[in-house]
């Protein structure tokens, strides 16, 4: 069929998930965006920047848009797709720029319609 995925458009990678504060900055740079250079260099898929409206993270500080007075700080989550064998050197230019926050790492199988591997 037409309309079916060719095996060769199946690639198995690691989805990132990066959890840091919206104000967390690195090189006077907001963090969020050294983190997109970095998964573009590092030869990433897909690499969205998400803004939380509610969150807390580890240090269990909640910030939220519902009250000015703590509507700082909001949760960030940048999430990158990437191609396993370009994962290590991603994680050690990460694990470098992320002093606060999480990083988890789910396999996933990707399916890239029209073999755009």
């Amino acid at each position: 069929m037409a309309n079916q995925l060719r095996a060769s458009s199946r690639l198995r990678g690691k989805r990132l998930r990066i959890f840091i504060g919206e104000e967390q900055k690195q090189q006077g740079r907001p963090l969020y965006q050294l983190l997109l250079e970095a998964a573009y260099r590092h030869g990433a898929l897909v690499a969205t920047v998400l803004r939380g409206i509610e969150g807390f993270g580890p240090q269990q500080r909640l910030a939220t848009n519902r009250f000015s007075d703590i509507a700082e700080n909001l949760p960030l989550i940048v999430d990158i797709v990437i191609q396993e064998q370009r994962l290590s050197s991603l994680l050690v230019e990460l694990d470098s720029l992320v002093e606060q926050g999480m990083i988890t790492s789910t396999p996933i199988e990707m399916l890239l319609p029209g073999g755009d591997a």
